[in-house]
């Protein structure tokens, strides 16, 4: 049975995207080739231009995969823990330590904020602050955070975590900042403790 129109669109954007996250992970955005990409993937520039609008375009959806599969690992890691609390703590310093992995520094804390400006105003940032002002709300009813306003929280919470990854993809010597961002991310947090532990 012949393909659709629609699905064979769907699986352009899925050869696309794969190619330049492999792409953009090796070379950067600025030195990868919209040719070479759409070639090793057997496609044409205008496939690209179709589904993307531009290589931005095509660097937003990367970006945004990305995030999402980045939120989706933290909040795995934030379930695993003993209560909801100690799941935020978790989930944060996760986001943190992604920072390490050259995939991540390179396509979503480096050139993602360069080309595609603010990531609080990424789709995905802001799917993931939902989360948090969900858990942030919880904390707040069982008593464990000081009634604040959850979304003002949230943002913060997620800033703090954004900034330390920024702060670690950028550094010099990645590996020594981030316990010192984990450690900071953490006591902020627990700022909104209504009851130190």
């Amino acid at each position: 049975m012949a393909k659709t129109r629609s699905e064979t669109m769907q699986e352009n954007r899925v050869k696309l995207i794969a190619a330049a996250r492999k792409a953009f992970a090796k070379k950067g955005y600025s030195a990868a080739s919209m040719d070479e990409l759409t070639a090793d993937v057997g496609l044409t520039r205008g496939a690209l231009y179709h589904n993307f609008g531009d290589k931005r375009g095509l660097l937003a959806a990367v970006v945004d995969q990305m995030d999402t599969e980045m939120a989706a690992r933290a909040q795995e890691i934030g379930a695993r823990a003993d209560d909801v609390w100690q799941g935020l703590l978790a989930e944060g310093a996760a986001y943190i330590e992604m920072a390490l992995d050259p995939e991540v520094q390179r396509i979503v804390l480096l050139d993602g904020p360069a080309v595609l400006g603010d990531p609080s105003q990424w789709p995905s940032q802001n799917s993931c602050l939902q989360v948090t002002k969900t858990t942030v709300e919880r904390l707040i009813a069982q008593g464990i955070l000081k009634p604040v306003d959850a979304e003002a929280a949230a943002r913060l919470l997620s800033g703090a975590a954004l900034n330390a990854a920024l702060w670690i993809a950028a550094s010099d010597n990645p590996q020594s900042v981030l316990p010192r961002a984990v450690e900071a991310f953490q006591a902020l947090a627990a700022g909104l403790l209504l009851k130190p532990v």
